[in-house]
């Protein structure tokens, strides 16, 4: 990935992937990174911080990275000021999993760049031989706030991963997939939808 010399929003599949690709760029010293070390959420006292960091004043140019799968609201309203009047020299790169956890008012400020690969190349993470209920909890928890696209992608990589993984299912069963997409193309929740999907999974591994 080349330099980033402004202020501007990734939206990628992998943060610290993309974190690893793009700091042998920057100088060490005028660049932060800042994000929430316990979980993936972007929080309140985080953003703190990267306003704090923001007002440390420097003569060369800083690089401040903000990285979480999800940005808490009040962690971005906190932030509204200070991305659409930076003090000098300050560059803030946001690195996020999906458009959908930015609200429109942070997206508005800033150009981004789309650089999420189509989950449809990859099989789904979730080994479906041992999903049980705390496996579909994490992995709703971690997806709770994707789009409706997104949302079609991890559908199609989970049937990818049920013919890798040679799981034998009815035809009422693989209907599940096809409903899955009809619903999200009806605009059904996702969460919703990936719900039903993963726990109608979970039961027929439990059965056989």
């Amino acid at each position: 990935m080349n330099f980033i010399d402004y202020s501007t929003i990734l939206i990628v599949n992998d943060i610290e992937a993309t974190l690893a690709e793009l700091l042998p760029n920057y100088p060490i010293h005028s660049t932060r990174i800042i994000k929430n070390e316990e979980k993936e959420e972007f929080l309140l006292i985080q953003a703190t911080l990267a306003i704090k960091e923001a007002y440390i004043a420097s003569s060369e140019k800083k690089y401040i990275f903000l990285c979480g799968s999800t940005f808490r609201k009040e962690a971005q309203n906190s932030l509204l000021k200070i991305l659409e009047e930076p003090p000098k020299n300050v560059v803030f790169i946001i690195i996020t999993n999906s458009k959908s956890s930015l609200l429109p008012t942070i997206y508005s400020r800033l150009p981004y760049k789309y650089l999420k690969k189509s989950v449809l190349k990859n099989e789904s993470l979730l080994d479906l031989n041992k999903l049980d209920l705390k496996d579909i909890y994490n992995f709703l928890k971690d997806n709770q706030k994707i789009s409706k696209n997104e949302a079609k992608d991890i559908v199609e990589s989970i049937l990818i991963k049920v013919n890798r993984q040679k799981i034998k299912l009815s035809h009422k069963e693989l209907d599940f997939f096809s409903k899955s997409i009809k619903l999200l193309e009806l605009n059904s929740r996702p969460i919703n939808v990936l719900t039903t999907l993963l726990l109608s999974l979970a039961n027929q591994k439990n059965k056989h």
